[in-house]
């Protein structure tokens, strides 16, 4: 019988590199003790990567430019620690700024808004990822995360304080958005958002009738 540093270092060897482990994933294969302590030799060893308390990397490596461990993504952890608490979120703040390309800043703290428990988790030397619970249950009802990208961003800015610049790069994301998905997710904007965004936009709304050929065949 394998021993579970042996099973835990198998099981994440065979993954795909990039992906995220947190010990819960290998329960099924020992104490809490022995999974670890497996953890922490596979971190020593250089196998796997510690990104936080209680969250472990399988790195992904930058062979083109040889320039060591590829880091992971702020969201791919966020999204990590959601599915493993069976729990909704969303970016907001000043992140979701930064995510549009509407902000060149990178926050500190990449904030998102859950439906589960506030908290920080400490990601590295004064980096974080801060989760604020809240109970609008309409910020998780969009079917397009780019719609709810462009609203969260607007409300962000506030009423009044949106920019010409500011609005042309919203219009631009606005377009990757399919019509279908756009016609539902606009209903769940604040009223002032939606006039912003669906001026000029009618046109996607509007089906386009079938054209008739009224010229005659002739024999």
């Amino acid at each position: 019988m394998q021993s579970a540093y042996n099973e835990i270092q198998k099981r994440i060897e065979s993954a795909e590199r990039g992906t995220l482990f947190f010990p819960d994933d290998f329960a099924h294969i020992g104490s809490s003790d022995a999974i670890r302590s497996a953890l922490v030799r596979l971190c020593r060893s250089g196998i796997i990567v510690r990104v936080a308390h209680g969250i472990y990397y399988y790195p992904k490596i930058d062979t083109k430019w040889r320039s060591g461990i590829i880091p992971p993504d702020i969201e791919e952890i966020a999204n990590g620690i959601a599915k493993r608490d069976k729990v909704r979120i969303a970016p907001t703040g000043a992140y979701a700024l930064n995510l549009l390309g509407l902000s060149t800043q990178v926050p500190a703290n990449a904030v998102f808004i859950t439906d589960g428990s506030p908290r920080r988790v400490t990601i590295g030397k004064g980096k974080g990822i801060l989760f604020k619970h809240t109970s609008e249950m309409r910020n998780f009802a969009y079917q397009s995360r780019l719609m709810m990208l462009i609203v969260t961003a607007m409300r962000e800015i506030g009423e009044g304080n949106v920019t010409n610049s500011q609005m042309k790069i919203l219009k631009s994301h606005l377009k990757n958005v399919p019509a279908d998905e756009m016609k539902k997710d606009i209903q769940l904007a604040p009223a002032w958002v939606r006039k912003k965004l669906l001026k000029n936009e009618i046109h996607r709304f509007i089906k386009k009738r079938p054209t008739r050929n009224y010229t005659k065949s002739t024999s």
